[in-house]
């Protein structure tokens, strides 16, 4: 079979077909930063052309074992539910899972505009460029969130990748590869990126519809034998080199939208697995208001603990305990009328953390 990225309607029986002898490549560099692409890295934001010189292959390999170093610098995402309890590192993979209206792109975004008083200074080093891909979203929501970035004066260093919900499934599936391309570019010249995928549970539908209709044999929920291969490959881009190769790093913050909280499907525990960590937003928690709706007690980061300012550890290191207990004391206290000193204490305690923990949006 071929795949057509783009347009197929001009294409019919007998028409001659050339090679290029290339490989799908986008164009990358700092030129591209406050620009609206495709995933083939063309301009659809009506700003004319992209000046880059700079092209790079999509489909890289991740970088091996002796580049990388573990994750050591704090990625401040400006939310004290994250920053406080899943901290997460320059180089982490952190997933945002959860159902649908649950705050996931909020976050994400939130986490984009909160880097602007870094990279508004001169320190390099601290500077966090950021790449927000949408797959299979609406063309208002990707409109409604680039101009979401750019009132608050965070299009400057940002890059947006759009593969539309009307976009052909290729287009949809090589989306994340073409921005993990240009956060590359980023980490390889020893600096600093942030790659958001919203979402790669699009991104696989779309894979599905492309391997069925190549012949491929479907496997679990009808999804091709290799979908764990199609984001591992993705995910292991995003790493922390050490100082020989630059120590640049590149953090990605992959979306997975689940259905009826259902954690356990495929693609979920398949990103899980990737991951060095998820946040797991739940519905109940949102309607009661408590936003960002995140489940402390099932949201975990595996490497970010190394990553924490010390000031934050001291203050954060009882916190989750705290709010653990609340939790269990709080399922009871319901039924019971008369609790002693201690347990009341603790209630009153769960509450003021779980206001504290409240934060407006962006």
């Amino acid at each position: 079979g071929v795949v057509v990225f783009g347009n197929d309607k001009l294409i019919k029986e007998g028409d001659i077909v050339k090679r290029t002898g290339a490989i799908v490549d986008v164009p990358v560099g700092e030129e591209l930063l406050g620009r609206v692409v495709d995933a083939l890295g063309n301009a659809i934001d009506g700003k004319g052309p992209i000046g880059s010189k700079t092209r790079r292959r999509v489909g890289l390999k991740a970088p091996g074992i002796i580049p990388r170093i573990s994750v050591r610098e704090p990625m401040q995402t400006g939310i004290k539910a994250v920053d406080s309890l899943v901290p997460i590192g320059r180089g982490q993979r952190e997933l945002i899972i959860g159902d649908r209206q649950t705050g996931k792109t909020s976050i994400a975004i939130d986490t984009i505009i909160n880097q602007k008083r870094f990279n508004d200074g001169t320190d390099e080093k601290k500077k966090l460029y950021c790449i927000y891909v949408a797959i299979g979203q609406k063309r208002s929501t990707v409109a409604q969130l680039v101009k979401r970035l750019t009132d608050a004066d965070a299009m400057k260093y940002t890059i947006v990748v759009s593969a539309t919900a009307s976009d052909a499934a290729p287009l949809q599936y090589l989306a994340p590869y073409s921005g993990c391309s240009m956060g590359e570019y980023f980490r390889d010249n020893g600096k600093h990126a942030l790659i958001i995928y919203d979402d790669l549970s699009k991104q696989a539908v779309a894979y599905r519809q492309m391997s069925l209709l190549l012949r491929r044999p479907p496997g679990r929920e009808a999804y091709p034998g290799d979908v764990f291969y199609l984001h591992s490959r993705l995910l292991e881009r995003a790493a922390k080199m050490n100082d020989a190769f630059g120590g640049g790093s590149l953090t990605a913050l992959p979306v997975i939208e689940t259905q009826a909280g259902d954690v356990s499907a495929y693609i979920p525990t398949n990103v899980i697995s990737i991951t060095d960590g998820q946040i797991f937003l739940e519905t109940e928690l949102f309607y009661k208001g408590i936003r960002p709706a995140i489940n402390v007690g099932l949201s975990v980061s595996r490497v970010g603990s190394a990553a924490q300012t010390r000031a934050m550890k001291q203050v954060a290191g009882t916190m989750k305990l705290e709010l653990a207990q609340y939790r269990e004391v709080a399922a009871f206290a319901q039924f019971g009328s008369d609790l002693d000193a201690a347990t009341q204490q603790l209630l009153s305690r769960g509450v003021r953390l779980t206001e504290l923990l409240k934060q407006g949006q962006y």
